[in-house]
């Protein structure tokens, strides 16, 4: 027991890792293998020196670490052996392990670390559940007793995020050490990210912040360790065709299908963040811009709300309020039913005396339009697969209004927002045999580890039906020109 918690090992993870699983030994899931990848000890020599350049400091440094790779190199397996490092070697520590999704979490990164553990020399310390590592009882009563330490926060804890409300993710302050794994990071919300700095307000030389992800967008604070933020986290980027024991066919067949300059080769074997080419349906630079321009606030534009009701999960309902070229306001909303949802739009709706409300009418757009009908709103619904007015150019009325939304970008003002901005740049846009644009499905983006772009999709239903310029008087009456252009109405007649 206390020579995994002698310096030499304590204080080297790879020493820890070379010491503490069966490598090469007969009869092991381990017998084939010697070690440690090149790039795996790479980076557990990287900790070890951050660990020596902290002694004999008074206010120790955080160790924050990225890395961005391809496929299949091991990232998964040294997020365990990390984790089995430090909570062995730092008694009463907390360590926090999050991924991109609750799929990724329990069925990739969570099995991984049972797979280690159960090959670790002292696996009989603790004990697993489906997203937690304790001390087992008799470990607890030993360092309370002989090391009068106490063990309450010593633990691994698979925690899940929400958007949403992110300060529920907060929460854990030990002095003892904390560590943060972020696995699949290109896929969590920039919130999550900043709440989890006030993981390290503690001064204790035991901070460590990591996060491993294929480069999979490039936007969103993952991205930003590589670049805004590189002067306060170290990086690395791996190429899966330079790690030893992968299969480089596989890889061959990515390059060889997608192309060698193509996306899917940047993300998934080389280690790349993609960049704002090609498939890329709105530029990140025209949302920058939008978000440096003043309002208009123009009185006598029309007001139109959007809304994109939450069909369950992770997504949120978003209600998006426009006046002409100014966004309004974004309300977001998760975990609610469909009564409660109507009376948020209905609050909206009070709130900013729209012209037009347009509802996604899919899944519970139904249900939230029939109701509002019913109650004598003007609202209309959109059904994202309906034929787009120009079907040569657009696959679908969603990538229609998507266009006509890229198109209002260009010249419009928002107020700054992160996760906007990735909802609205992270869709790719597909061109199909007939030279039709349609934009990347919610299924597909959630393979890649994206959220779907709830905000985005209730702007671009603003951009559903025509709606005149208005003269700004409180009392016009409603105006239905030939063309189904909507003048001057919030409620119905």
């Amino acid at each position: 027991m206390s020579k995994l918690w002698s310096p030499a090992i304590a204080n080297d993870p790879e020493a820890f890792v070379n010491f503490a699983f069966p490598w090469g030994e007969k009869g092991t899931p381990l017998e084939h293998f010697r070690g440690p990848r090149k790039w795996q000890r790479e980076v557990l020599r990287d900790l070890k020196t951050h660990i020596a350049a902290n002694n004999g400091k008074v206010d120790f440094d955080v160790f924050r670490l990225a890395v961005a790779s391809g496929r299949g190199i091991g990232k998964s397996a040294l997020v365990s052996w990390l984790i089995l490092w430090m909570v062995t070697t730092r008694i009463g520590s907390t360590i926090i392990v999050s991924a991109n999704s609750e799929a990724q979490l329990r069925s990739v990164t969570w099995a991984e670390i049972t797979k280690w553990l159960a090959m670790l020399i002292n696996s009989h310390w603790f004990e697993i559940s489906a997203t937690r590592v304790m001390p087992a009882k008799w470990v607890a009563e030993l360092v309370e007793r002989d090391l009068r330490k106490g063990t309450r926060y010593w633990s691994v804890e698979g925690r899940l995020w929400s958007s949403e409300n992110p300060d529920s993710y907060a929460g854990v302050h030990n002095h003892d050490g904390v560590m943060v794994i972020f696995d699949e990071a290109s896929g969590i919300p920039d919130a999550i990210w900043d709440v989890s700095q006030g993981f390290f307000t503690e001064n204790t030389p035991n901070r460590f912040w990591l996060a491993f992800s294929n480069p999979r967008r490039p936007t969103g604070y993952f991205f930003e360790c590589f670049n805004a933020k590189r002067a306060f986290w170290q990086s690395r980027s791996i190429n899966s065709l330079d790690v030893e024991g992968t299969d480089n066919a596989v890889y061959q067949q990515i390059i060889e299908e997608y192309g060698e300059d193509s996306p899917q080769a940047k993300v998934e074997v080389y280690g790349e963040f993609p960049s704002s080419g090609d498939d890329q349906f709105i530029a990140a630079h025209w949302v920058d811009e939008a978000f440096k321009r003043p309002a208009y606030k123009d009185e006598n534009a029309a007001v139109v709300i959007g809304v994109d009701p939450a069909r369950g999960g992770l997504d949120s309902t978003v209600i998006a309020v426009r006046k002409g070229r100014d966004l309004v306001a974004i309300r977001r909303y998760s975990g609610e039913d469909t009564m409660t949802i109507v009376g948020r739009v209905i609050e909206a709706i009070e709130d900013f005396r729209p012209t037009l409300t347009v509802i996604d009418e899919g899944g519970l757009g139904y249900g939230i339009l029939d109701r509002l009908t019913e109650q004598k709103y003007k609202v209309r619904g959109v059904n994202f697969g309906w034929k787009a007015k120009n079907p040569v150019a657009w696959k679908n009325k969603r990538a229609e209004i998507w266009g006509a939304m890229r198109d209002w970008l260009k010249t419009a003002s928002m107020k700054e927002d992160r996760q906007l901005k990735s909802d609205l740049v992270n869709p790719r846009k597909i061109i199909d045999s007939s030279g039709a644009i349609q934009l990347e499905s919610k299924k597909d983006m959630k393979s890649r580890g994206l959220p779907s772009p709830d905000a985005a999709d209730a702007i671009a239903v603003t951009f559903a039906f025509p709606v005149a310029h208005r003269e700004y008087t409180a009392r016009n009456p409603v105006r239905t020109y030939r063309d189904g252009t909507v003048s001057n109405s919030w409620m119905g007649s």
